[in-house]
């Protein structure tokens, strides 16, 4: 191939290189993080499909772990079995449109980056199958929805959802001040233990801040693992990351913030009240699991962190079945 042949910039990588790098190929910089094959490509049509991966609908990790922490506090903020199911549905929903909606938010700050690296680089910005200017239509679109959502609340929750918008828009911005974005990213994926508890009690309570403790320091634990991923292309474009600031001392840190988390969570179960013996299970399993990723870990691997940053999906399910055993308990 020439000098002239070479594809422009902003296009998708050669077939040769996508096969080789993007879907399956390894290596210490990692590979494209867009599945290929998935229901998008399947069911979606061609125009549709980038503004679905664009929301990251064909990856719903991140929706599972801003969905958990408020579904954990709308079970501890409520007892005996649920009669609220439909406040979990609008979370539910909520969580898939704001997910989607901070992704393209995220990616229209951050295309001339993603641009660089190369796990990112063919997301639909930075691969010019989206123009900026369609993409913040969509997103606008994405936030009505959202809105639309949390309008279905009483007040006191609307106003505490609402808030979250000033650490959703500026999240993207911390990873070029300081190397600690990931304690950001915390306040900002957990602030639904926040709205759940306002949704179901009216008002905030001292009672809640353990739970939003516990998740800040699980989203610290956890998206450190992940920005290991990039930390080789993160130094050569100058954004920064925990996992840059801590190196060879992640493995005792994840430790650390598992242990605060797990340990807060039992704190805040145990105020509302002492859990049977099939939550005192799970809780434990769900420790066990936390010990195995950190045991396990191995921050030389891309295909290690992932898989560990994923599995959590797994750990945040067994406390909220815990803690649905002990709603059903009181």
């Amino acid at each position: 191939m020439t000098q002239n042949e070479l594809p422009p910039r902003r296009h998708l990588p050669p077939r040769r290189e996508l096969t080789r790098k993007h879907l399956g190929g390894t290596g210490a910089r990692g590979k494209s993080d867009i599945p290929h094959g998935s229901w998008i490509d399947i069911w979606l049509p061609p125009f549709m499909r980038p503004y679905a991966r664009l929301a990251r609908l064909d990856r719903p990790i991140g929706a599972w772990l801003l969905l958990l922490p408020g579904w954990w506090a709308l079970c501890m903020a409520s007892f005996g079995p649920p009669d609220d199911k439909n406040l979990f549905v609008l979370f539910l929903i909520g969580a898939i449109v704001m997910r989607g909606a901070g992704c393209t938010y995220n990616d229209i700050i951050d295309r001339d980056i993603d641009a660089k690296v190369e796990r990112t680089r063919t997301r639909p910005l930075p691969a010019g199958e989206i123009s900026v200017g369609a993409a913040w239509i969509f997103l606008a679109l994405q936030l009505t929805a959202g809105l639309a959502v949390l309008l279905q609340f009483d007040w006191p929750a609307i106003i505490v959802g609402a808030a979250s918008l000033v650490l959703v828009f500026t999240y993207p911005f911390m990873k070029r001040i300081t190397y600690w974005p990931q304690a950001w990213l915390g306040l900002t994926f957990n602030w639904g233990v926040l709205v759940g508890w306002v949704a179901v009690r009216g008002e905030l309570e001292f009672s809640m801040l353990p739970l939003y403790a516990a998740g800040v320091f699980w989203t610290l634990g956890y998206d450190t693992i992940y920005a290991h991923q990039d930390k080789e292309d993160d130094t050569l474009v100058g954004v920064k990351s925990t996992a840059l600031a801590l190196g060879k001392l992640t493995r005792p840190f994840v430790a650390l913030m598992y242990a605060l988390a797990f340990g807060l969570i039992v704190y805040a179960s145990v105020r509302v009240i002492t859990p049977g013996l099939p939550s005192q299970i799970l809780l434990g399993v769900a420790g066990l699991h936390l010990i195995w990723q950190v045991a396990t870990l191995d921050i030389t691997s891309p295909a290690n962190c992932l898989q560990r940053f994923q599995s959590n999906r797994n750990f945040g399910v067994l406390i909220l079945v815990a803690l649905l055993f002990q709603r059903v308990q009181y």
